[in-house]
């Protein structure tokens, strides 16, 4: 596969074309195959028609353009309300939330924080861990996810 900017610059035409943001994407390889998933998002919402109408758009593009050389499964979706944090304007932007981070390599003796975004610059990301900071350096970061706190025992919650 090219790197990863010339994927991008496939994906997002088309994306944009159909009046959304592309938020990121994830691509995974495995032994013989990949995984490439797309995350679409826009100020209302995303539909599962606009999911479907850029699956089928951006499916006839890859399939042209071919920058991924082995057989891959290619998913469309929106970001979810616990959406990933794919690109450091992402943890710009929910600085104060609480976030789940998977670390490729232990940062004070751990791989996994759940915490509060305190601040991030180009090189660091600054967690709340109850009473304690850690500063986690961006390359070490795995995956990250905004975690959201939602009561479904609350009193009137639907069920």
């Amino acid at each position: 596969m090219n790197d990863s900017e010339d994927l991008e610059q496939i994906i997002e035409p088309i994306v944009k074309g159909f009046g959304c943001e592309l938020w990121g994407y994830d691509y995974r390889a495995f032994n013989n195959s990949a995984l490439l998933r797309v995350y679409i998002d826009k100020e209302n919402g995303v539909t599962l028609d606009d999911c479907a109408s850029v699956n089928h758009q951006l499916s006839g593009v890859l399939d042209v353009e071919d920058p991924i050389k082995v057989a891959y499964t290619l998913e469309v979706s929106s970001p979810g309300i616990e959406r990933p944090l794919l690109k450091l304007e992402h943890y710009q932007m929910f600085v104060g939330e609480r976030i789940k981070l998977r670390l490729k390599w232990p940062v004070e003796e751990q791989r996994n924080y759940v915490g509060i975004l305190r601040s991030t610059d180009e090189s660091r990301i600054e967690l709340m861990l109850g009473d304690r900071e850690v500063q986690v350096p961006v390359e070490a970061i795995s995956r990250g996810r905004l975690l959201t706190d939602i009561d479904l025992n609350r009193k009137g919650a639907k069920r």
